[in-house]
């Protein structure tokens, strides 16, 4: 081999590395289609409730106590929903495609959820909204056998279990991350 070949092959492939690296680092763009689509979907969604809004104020006077309840609580979740599909596609965002330059002052909250917390939050509305969907259920139980009503809470409860085991991974990853970071010589 040439004495100079060599150079130019190392050259040659550090190039090509960089080439590779930009574009999957460019391929992160591809996630706005995602929440772009998740926004449409929460237009959507909000239509949804619009529909399911009017439908309880055209009743509620008709309406029985307990029907009033769950038709109040169908909205309640239904904002969970909405609230969750926002926080998915703002910390995606934030997290994944590029950090909010102008808007930093109207969200308080913006970039301060990093990947764990969102998961955590994430898990904490499903609880929430699993919680509202089988009081529904108990407040409507005629409608259910005692397999389903035993599945359903059997279902919640494994939301309950994971969204404390995410928790507690994320607690032991900062106490990890904390006692590192006091480890280390301070310059």
């Amino acid at each position: 081999m040439e004495k100079g070949a060599e150079p130019v092959r190392d050259i040659v492939m550090k190039r090509l590395e960089l080439a590779i690296e930009s574009i999957i680092l460019a391929s992160r763009w591809l996630l706005v289609v995602f929440y772009l689509g998740l926004a449409l979907a929460l237009a959507v969604y909000a239509a949804s409730f619009a529909k399911k809004l009017y439908e309880f104020v055209t009743k509620v006077l008709v309406l029985e106590d307990t029907d009033t309840i769950l038709k109040m609580l169908g909205l309640i979740d239904a904002a969970l929903v909405a609230s969750l599909v926002v926080m998915v596609i703002i910390s995606g965002y934030e997290n994944f495609v590029s950090r909010f330059d102008e808007h930093e002052g109207e969200v308080h909250w913006l970039g301060t959820i990093d990947v764990g917390s969102l998961k955590i939050k994430v898990a904490s509305t499903i609880v929430a909204i699993s919680s509202i969907h089988l009081l529904q259920v108990f407040l409507n139980n005629t409608g259910y056998t005692s397999q389903q009503l035993m599945w359903l809470t059997l279902m919640h409860l494994a939301f309950v279990i994971s969204a404390l085991m995410l928790a507690w991974i994320d607690r032991i990853t900062a106490l990890g991350k904390g006692k590192k970071g006091a480890d280390q010589p301070h310059l």
